[in-house]
Order: structure tokens, then C-alpha cells, then sequence
């Protein structure tokens, strides 16, 4: 059984640890000790960050976050847990391949290196985030682009009042970079326990994208499990019944030995 009673939650791009707010409360319940470290240049509310988006943010790489996070978990008193959504997923990965955490949950993740999609909704989602025409300018998105990436399931409306409470301007780079080495992971190498979770109906991380993430890794005696949600999106965190991933969650961490 893991030992650890840590549990770090990394969140992905347009967000911050405001989204975790929740799951924090819900995990310190079950007797976790839960912390939410921040990008660089994503604290705070996020309504104040997108009226003044800091000039350094256009230049964060995947690379300066992933070394922000094990600066952070270097400094806690024991390996934590890991439990990501997006590009915080990609973030656990990497984060286990450093040998950083004890076990990682990926929720709705990003994949590393190598593993693409040609999804049509896929690459409608990203290419205008990684337009390499666009250079070091910050990608500011608005309440349409958020509903049909992160909430098509939800109307325009309902989108609007999850985008003034939660999303923030975000680097074009660290997605940029995540198709480079800053997102390389060693898919032959003996892991941690890894949990994949995929919403059904998720736009921008298509569950087919979760399925060659999960295949990649190849150590038989490494344990690993895909969990694919009905009717879920890419704000599978934030989306009504989010209680039901995160007991998933916990369900699973207390079975690991």
C-alpha cells in the first residue's frame, strides 16, 4: 500500500489552483494533505490575470513548469500522490518518469511526445493556441472558444459564468514545447502506479488520444488503468458530479499495494 498522505493537484493550461478548490476540501476529508502549486505567472484570481497578463507569461515553457513543480515537491516531507488535469496530466507523467511521485492520476491528459492526434476537434482546439505565427504573444481565449472546447456540453451561457470564475491567459509555448523533448516521457521504463481517466465527450483530449497514451506505456509489471467516463468534457473537474471521478479516485489509491 502507498504510504503517502500527500497529494499534489496540478492544474492544466487556461486554469490555476483555483479549480482545485473543491478536490482539495473533498481529499483532506479522506485524510490527505492536499497542496496546488501554481504555473508560474498563473496565481491569482482569474479574472485579475486576464486584465493584466503578466509580460514573462508568453515565454513559460512546459520545461521552466515542470522544474517550478519539482522545486515545489522537493521541498514537501514526503513523495506525494499526483493528480493532474491537461497539461497537468503530461505534468504527472513527467513528474513520474523523474521519480517525483508515489502514484499519478491523469486526468483528460495532454500526451508526450510522439503520441499525436488527427482528430478533427483536436486540432480545431490547438492549432490556433500553437500558430507559430502568433510568436511569444499570450493566447487570450474567449467564452466561445472555452464552450466548444472545454464545455460543449453546456450552452453559451452556462460556459460564460465557468469562464469569468476560472480561466486564465495562457503561454503558447508550453504547448509548443510539449511535442518536444520538455514533454518526453520513457514509455519502456518500469512506472509508478497510473490511473488514466478520459471524458467520453471531451473535444480537446479525445478519449481515442487517452487510449495511445495509455498503450504507450509497455512495462508489464507496472500498473496502470484507463477509466472512460459517460458524458464527460474537458471541465470533467469542474462538470456537475465531479464527485464521482475524484471517490473513483480515491477508490482506486486505497486498493493500490
Amino acid at each position: 500500500m502507498i504510504q503517502s498522505k500527500t497529494i499534489v493537484f496540478i492544474h492544466g493550461l487556461f486554469q490555476n489552483p483555483n479549480g482545485w478548490a473543491e478536490w482539495k476540501t473533498y481529499f483532506e476529508a479522506s485524510g490527505y494533505t492536499c497542496y496546488s502549486p501554481a504555473y508560474p505567472f498563473h496565481e491569482g484570481n482569474p479574472n485579475e490575470l486576464r486584465k493584466n497578463i503578466n509580460p514573462k507569461l508568453g515565454k513559460l515553457t512546459l520545461g521552466q513548469v515542470t522544474d517550478s513543480l519539482v522545486a515545489f515537491i522537493d521541498r514537501l516531507p514526503e513523495k506525494p500522490i499526483l493528480i493532474g488535469h491537461s497539461m497537468g496530466g503530461l505534468c504527472v507523467q513527467k513528474l513520474l518518469y523523474l521519480e517525483k511521485g508515489l502514484a499519478g492520476i491523469c486526468i483528460d491528459s495532454v500526451a508526450p511526445k510522439g503520441i499525436m492526434s488527427f482528430n478533427w476537434n483536436f486540432l480545431r482546439a490547438n492549432i490556433p493556441l500553437i500558430n507559430p505565427f502568433k510568436g511569444d504573444s499570450v493566447f487570450t481565449p474567449n467564452a466561445e472558444w472555452f464552450q466548444q472546447t472545454f464545455c460543449n456540453t453546456m450552452t453559451l451561457q452556462e460556459a460564460q459564468i465557468e469562464f469569468e470564475k476560472s480561466v486564465v491567459p495562457e503561454s503558447r509555448n508550453i504547448a509548443r514545447t510539449s511535442i518536444k523533448q520538455d514533454g518526453y516521457v520513457d514509455f519502456e521504463k518500469p512506472h509508478r502506479p497510473l490511473l488514466f481517466i478520459s471524458g467520453e465527450e471531451d473535444q480537446l483530449i479525445p478519449t481515442s488520444l487517452n487510449k495511445k497514451n495509455f498503450d504507450a506505456y509497455k512495462d508489464k509489471n507496472s500498473k496502470k488503468e484507463l477509466k472512460i467516463f459517460a458524458g464527460r468534457t474537458h471541465y470533467i473537474c469542474n462538470q456537475k458530479n465531479w464527485e464521482e471521478v475524484a471517490s473513483y479516485i480515491n477508490s482506486w489509491l486505497s486498493k493500490l499495494k
